[in-house]
């Protein structure tokens, strides 16, 4: 199994609420969606540590090329597409396990 996260922040604070809502529910859509993807959760920071990050995706995959697949898939693209412009400081890790 491989393990996937991602961590990002809300380009526009002003906007953080409405735009991280909007990240997590479409990360989530992919849910069951992509051949590989075993697990998929978002979260978004509750503000207890102020330089936290405002984001987060946790995945788990069969494997390498699950993930492979994962990144290529075009549902994935689609939602990088709506996502992509609301997010900045993106850090990702990962792992097999």
């Amino acid at each position: 199994m491989l393990k996937h996260v991602v961590v990002w922040k809300i380009k526009d604070p002003a906007s953080k609420a409405q735009h991280a809502a909007i990240v997590k529910a479409q990360l989530e859509s992919m849910r069951g969606r992509i051949p590989g993807l075993l697990a998929i959760e978002s979260g978004i920071d509750i503000g207890y540590d102020p330089d936290a990050h405002d984001l987060v995706l946790y995945t788990e995959f069969t494997d390498r090329a699950a993930l492979d697949g994962y990144q290529q898939h075009p549902l994935h693209l689609e939602v990088k597409k709506v996502i992509g412009p609301l997010l900045c400081a993106r850090h990702a890790i990962d792992w097999e396990a």
